[in-house]
């Protein structure tokens, strides 16, 4: 637990590592280690193989995940994981809940934020936002620049 000093890491949600992975494995099927690296853009910076392949086994064995032997070239065949049907139907559900824990958290921060200025992390830019921001449309950094124009002016 951190101290009043100590910067707190960001709690991720319970068993967020298998949504992560079914997420993952959607974009593009994949061997072990380069979903371990893969899983870094989640929050997941511990280099913990061994909690990998035994999510990945258990995702296996509910039929969420299928693999397969891939011959390699370059080194020693690799196990090759896949998103099967069910598992995309539980992406789905878990991405649905995910959904209500962060109006939830939107929630109380909003409340939170009435009291304290919260330094919120940078988001990226959707491909909507990205292609409102490339015709023309105005962001919501603009709308901030032209109403404190309004005020100064």
């Amino acid at each position: 637990m951190p101290t009043s000093t100590e910067t707190a890491q960001p709690a991720l949600p319970k068993n967020f590592l298998r949504p992560c992975l079914l997420l993952l494995l959607r974009e593009a099927p994949a061997h072990g280690y380069e979903l371990l690296d893969r899983l870094r853009a989640f929050g997941f910076e511990g280099s913990d193989p061994g909690g990998l392949y035994r999510a990945l086994r258990k995702l296996e064995g509910e039929k969420l995940v299928a693999s397969a032997w891939q011959r390699s070239g370059a080194g020693p065949d690799r196990r090759i994981y896949e998103l099967t049907r069910a598992g995309r139907k539980e992406l789905h559900r878990r991405a649905k809940a995910l959904a209500e824990t962060r109006q939830t958290l939107a929630s109380f921060l909003g409340r939170y934020e009435e009291f304290v200025a919260l330094d919120a992390p940078r988001r990226r830019i959707g491909a909507r936002e990205r292609a409102q921001t490339e015709a023309g449309e105005e962001t919501e950094a603009g709308a901030r620049e032209a109403e404190a124009a309004v005020t100064r002016g």
